[in-house]
């Protein structure tokens, strides 16, 4: 896991929680910081990737450690 600025813990929410967190995060964010996520929700795998796109805070590194789905997002300039 690369380095990160931010780190929200989001296990034990289901969508779409985690990416309503993720959201709040990166617009309290410097554009080039790095949020990690953390979410058990299976559905992020989907989701977070999408949210990503549409939101233009590319998605730098996922992956899956103990049960926990970990997400690299940067802040983007959108």
């Amino acid at each position: 896991m690369s380095d990160f600025d931010v780190e929200l813990d989001t296990s034990g929410l289901n969508c779409p929680l985690p990416v309503l967190k993720a959201r709040k995060a990166l617009s309290e964010m410097s554009i080039g910081q790095k949020l990690h996520l953390i979410v058990t929700d299976p559905g992020a795998n989907q989701d977070i990737p999408a949210f990503s796109k549409m939101t233009g805070n590319p998605l730098l590194e996922s992956s899956e450690q103990d049960g926990k789905l970990h997400f690299i997002i940067e802040k983007g300039d959108a």
